[in-house]
């Protein structure tokens, strides 16, 4: 059996998707799993042995109509049994469709109904205790899987040689992650309306300092992003900004392995702490208020990951909720969801997560 999953654009959705490939595995041990990704999300994939071959989806292919042409013909010859379309956009129901493999799964979408023969639909309360990000993925291979397994998390695979590169390179910039506690910071969101205010994030890094004396801190940011991250060390106090370790991971493959060196992960939701999961890092994830934690939340019995909803605290705003206002709004959300709501449980997740750690 010859398999293709589709899941392009976002680096934290490659990494879900993921799952898919070990969940048909663990039934099709002997089929041949393909995974069609932008370029870019490589590193999230890289090493996974679930997973017989990548299909690298180029900005090159993407931005010709004559190299996407080209592209179309060469799924076609691979000749698949089935394809999975998780993205499921027109793009890639074109793929899908042109593959002209007997089983194609995709989305349940009116309008792309031409390109599947099944279509899944997109449950919103979890039946199996884990995110919805993961359990409608896997409700997609219920054509060709009899007995999904929904315990499947994503993994990133890194070898001992990268880790020791990597170790190198902090040795060079005379750093070390085994003297004290490090927590990795995922300063800022995908995007505006899924960041945390700074100066309440700071109040939060503040907070952490003043009960763990001995804990640093590494940002996860991108060069563009140097202006935000100097606001927010600006509104941090002297003792936390002494306590912020100066290095910067240049590679999305860095910054995973990284990540894997550190004793937790706290911040804001979103591809990051998804990868902290993914090596196994404990997280702590902030979620804006327009994003249901149904979806993306840590599962409903992992004491490993938490997550915090302003919905935790304040349940009577959401009464009436409707995403579209909420996202509208979301800086009047953000503004309600003030630090003191949430440091007692990020302490205790510290203190719970890190036993090296001596409170002061």
């Amino acid at each position: 059996m010859k398999v293709l999953v589709i899941q392009q654009k976002m680096i934290g959705d490659v990494l879900t998707s993921s799952i898919l490939c070990e969940a048909i595995k663990l039934e099709h041990p002997s089929a041949e799993l393909h995974y069609l990704v932008n370029s870019h999300t490589v590193p999230v994939v890289e090493n996974n042995p679930f997973i017989d071959k990548l299909v690298l989806f180029t900005p090159k292919i993407e931005n010709s109509k004559l190299q996407f042409y080209r592209f179309l013909k060469e799924i076609r010859k691979e000749k698949y049994d089935a394809v999975i379309d998780v993205y499921s956009k027109t793009s890639s129901a074109f793929i899908t469709s042109f593959s002209k493999a007997k089983i194609r799964i995709g989305k349940s979408k009116s309008y792309l109904n031409w390109a599947y023969t099944h279509q899944s639909g997109m449950d919103l309360v979890r039946n199996h205790g884990i995110p919805l990000a993961y359990e409608n993925r896997l409700n997609m291979l219920t054509p060709f899987v009899k007995n999904i397994n929904y315990k499947v998390e994503p993994q990133i695979f890194i070898t001992e040689k990268e880790k020791d590169q990597l170790q190198l390179k902090l040795k060079n910039e005379k750093l070390s992650l085994k003297e004290d506690p490090v927590v990795m910071v995922n300063i800022l969101g995908s995007s505006p309306s899924k960041t945390y205010p700074l100066p309440y994030l700071a109040e939060l890094l503040d907070e952490l300092v003043n009960h763990f004396k001995d804990i640093k801190f590494l940002f996860n940011y991108i060069p563009k992003q140097q202006d935000q991250v100097n606001t927010l060390k600006s509104y941090c106090s002297q003792k936390t900004q002494n306590n912020i370790l100066n290095f910067y991971a240049p590679s999305l493959r860095e910054f995973i392995i990284l990540t894997s060196f550190c004793d937790a992960m706290i911040g804001n939701e979103g591809g990051a702490i998804h990868m902290a999961k993914a090596v196994n890092i404990p997280s702590f994830a902030i979620f804006s208020p327009w994003i249901r934690k149904e979806t993306w939340g840590a599962n409903d019995e992992d004491d490993h990951n938490l997550n915090v909803h302003l919905r935790d605290f304040e349940p009577q705003l959401f009464k009436n909720y409707n995403k579209k206002d909420f996202r509208k709004n979301q800086k009047e959300y953000y503004l309600k969801f003030e630090p003191e709501l949430i440091k007692k449980t990020l302490v205790n997740f510290i203190k719970n997560s890190i036993t090296s750690l001596n409170g002061s």
